[in-house]
């Protein structure tokens, strides 16, 4: 499960994707936080043989569903399991309707309990690219203001027997790990139909995974 998260910068989304990047909020990221997501253009269409460009949006971390009062649920909806995803009443809408997206890190941090404590652990790419987590978006409507407000959630699959991500959480807790695509799927996830998106739930390769520290501006 990821609670806490490093947005990539603009430049570093400008390099990865070619998509022009306005100064952003916050880069460090909670639950309830506002971030970047990328999704398919619902407005544009690209060359021909070609499909939707991205489009970079904002939304919160923490997947607000249509029926929720108010926003607070996005402390509890950040993460959707993917085994049970197409049923709980906060995720179904999104997951029926395939509203894929691509929730654009630079590292996501894990507790590494090995001391006996929680010791907050960094965890990129090993590569340096930046990470690209499989996601479903969703939009609420505020019943005081009438204003839309999009909203986000990674989902994730067991992670008992990675080699990598097994190391973190509590011992006896189950081990989870958030659905990191490859490059070569972005767009076959954005674009996938509800009756294809169970395949894409998959673990990313543990040797692929690494520990890096933050570096000082």
């Amino acid at each position: 499960m990821c609670s806490h998260y490093e947005a990539p910068t603009p430049s570093q989304l400008s390099d990865a994707f070619g998509i022009e990047v306005d100064p952003q909020g916050k880069l460090d990221l909670w639950p309830g936080y506002i971030g970047p997501f990328l999704r398919r253009s619902e407005h544009e269409f690209g060359e021909e043989g070609e499909g939707a460009p991205l489009e970079l949006l904002s939304g919160s971390f923490g997947l607000i569903p249509g029926w929720s009062k108010d926003t607070k649920i996005a402390r509890r909806t950040y993460n959707a399991r993917s085994e049970t995803v197409a049923e709980k009443p906060s995720f179904r809408n999104a997951w029926r309707r395939a509203q894929h997206c691509l929730v654009v890190a630079s590292a996501i941090y894990e507790p590494d309990w090995r001391t006996g404590k929680a010791v907050p652990t960094r965890i990129a790419r090993a590569d340096g690219e930046v990470m690209c987590i499989a996601g479903l978006w969703e939009q609420w409507r505020d019943p005081g203001t009438q204003q839309i407000l999009l909203s986000y959630t990674m989902l994730t699959v067991n992670a008992d027997s990675h080699a990598f991500m097994s190391n973190y959480h509590k011992p006896q807790d189950e081990k989870r790990m958030v659905v990191i695509l490859p490059r070569g799927l972005y767009r076959d996830w954005l674009e996938a139909p509800v009756e294809e998106s169970a395949s894409f739930m998959a673990r990313y390769p543990a040797d692929r995974l690494a520990v890096v520290p933050k570096t000082s501006s």
